[in-house]
């Protein structure tokens, strides 16, 4: 099978000064590269993470390790990079292959200007989602003085940026608590009191009577995953949570309304918003970061803005 690697070869050639923040460097993920579609590759901090997401032959891999070693011979990496490795994703362990340096696994990285901490080597997901980088910087910019509820919260990403840009409360809902532990410890490395944040490692679908207690909110925030077996499937429950979404919000609420599944387009938020919370109005679509071009307009990440009516 005929595999260029030319696109790679030419980031890494116009790689002159080393990022100051996380980026990313190389996205296959959008088909825009024939044979490399499977390959991401991300700037932490003076680590290179490769991501394989499919099993290749040798051949694919030996062109791969080819690239990140004649990368590895040029000055800015000899004086920047600490660490070269590739995450092979498709493996049930998540294993790592180091091909440079030391992997530091708890890497502390910046976004935006905030701090996050990410948990390398073991896991499928560092603890950052670097395509939603435009969808943290919109809620910073739209959170002064408001009560913001995170749904799905995970490390608490949207959290940290809410309260950077003078959210008054967050309220941060997510089934995994060793998420949350480390959205804690987000917080924590930007400075922010704990005081008016809360962290509620509950079932999203037991807990609206809390969530409706501790509203109403000006700012609900709703980031699924595609699926998480036993606990959420996208297009059979995301219509339960916008069914429940009048009674959590205050008058003139926003709703960012996100979906991750390139199956599922723009049109299917804004009909079931429609349908299961007609008071609210689509406003717009946030433009993904241009590094993660797709072949596809409605391929990769879709963050969608709803203003409620009065």
């Amino acid at each position: 099978m005929h595999f260029d690697f030319s696109p790679v070869q030419q980031v890494f050639s116009h790689l002159t000064v080393p990022p100051s923040e996380v980026s990313r460097l190389f996205h296959g993920r959008g088909r825009c590269y024939p044979s490399l579609e499977q390959l991401t590759i991300d700037w932490l901090s003076g680590q290179i993470m490769c991501t394989v997401f499919k099993e290749h032959d040798e051949a694919w891999m030996a062109a791969l390790r080819g690239c990140l070693h004649a990368f590895m011979q040029t000055p800015l990496a000899q004086q920047a990079v600490t660490c070269i490795f590739i995450q092979h994703r498709y493996r049930t362990d998540n294993s790592v292959e180091v091909l440079y340096g030391t992997l530091t696994e708890q890497l502390e990285v910046t976004e935006n200007g905030l701090k996050f901490e990410l948990s390398l080597g073991k896991k499928q997901n560092s603890g950052l989602f670097f395509d939603m980088c435009n969808g943290r910087a919109w809620v910073k910019a739209h959170s002064d003085n408001k009560k913001v509820l995170n749904l799905f919260a995970y490390t608490c990403g949207f959290s940290v940026a809410a309260i950077a840009g003078g959210a008054k409360q967050v309220v941060n809902l997510d089934m995994a608590k060793a998420a949350l532990k480390q959205g804690r410890r987000n917080h924590q490395l930007n400075g922010h009191n704990l005081e008016n944040i809360s962290f509620l490692g509950h079932d999203l679908f037991k807990s609206w009577g809390k969530l409706r207690k501790m509203g109403p909110y000006d700012l609900v925030i709703i980031d699924p995953p595609t699926f998480q077996k036993g606990s959420f499937a996208l297009t059979k429950d995301y219509q339960r949570i916008l069914r429940r979404l009048p009674e959590l919000l205050s008058s003139g609420a926003t709703v960012l309304a996100c979906v991750n599944d390139p199956a599922v387009q723009s049109q299917f938020l804004i009909d079931e918003m429609h349908r299961e919370a007609p008071s609210m109005a689509f406003v717009e679509r946030l433009e993904n970061p241009i590094e993660f071009k797709d072949i596809d307009p409605q391929g990769g990440l879709k963050c969608l803005v709803f203003n409620k009516q009065s």
